[in-house]
């Protein structure tokens, strides 16, 4: 099969080396975006548009959420309409900024 794109770039002395535009653009990163680089068992070398990092514990927690609700969604009860309005009456006013960053310490 042969390739789509291929391209060369030289490696500085310092390790750096330029994401050729044609790469650039079939990854679909550009400015500022971020690349990962994964190496498999065989020692090849593929570059990627980097993903969000993701917590092992909580991609294994997820994941043992969706088996079992696929295993048994009889289980599966809709959300109490009393909790929702409790917690909407709750949290009015607040807002929150996912993306912000929490400053100090965090317990979970």
């Amino acid at each position: 099969m042969a390739p789509l794109v291929y391209e060369r770039s030289k490696i500085t002395a310092k390790g750096q080396t330029t994401v050729p535009k044609a790469v650039r653009q079939a990854l679909g990163v550009s400015y500022g975006g971020e690349i990962a680089y994964v190496v498999d068992e065989g020692g090849r070398v593929s570059l990627v548009a980097a993903q969000e990092e993701t917590d092992p514990v909580i991609d294994g927690f997820l994941t043992f959420l969706a088996r079992d609700m696929a295993r048994n969604p009889a289980h599966l009860t809709a959300f109490p309409p009393a909790l929702a309005e409790r917690m909407t009456a709750l949290t009015a006013g607040m807002s929150v900024d996912l993306a912000e960053a929490i400053d100090g310490d965090v317990t979970l």
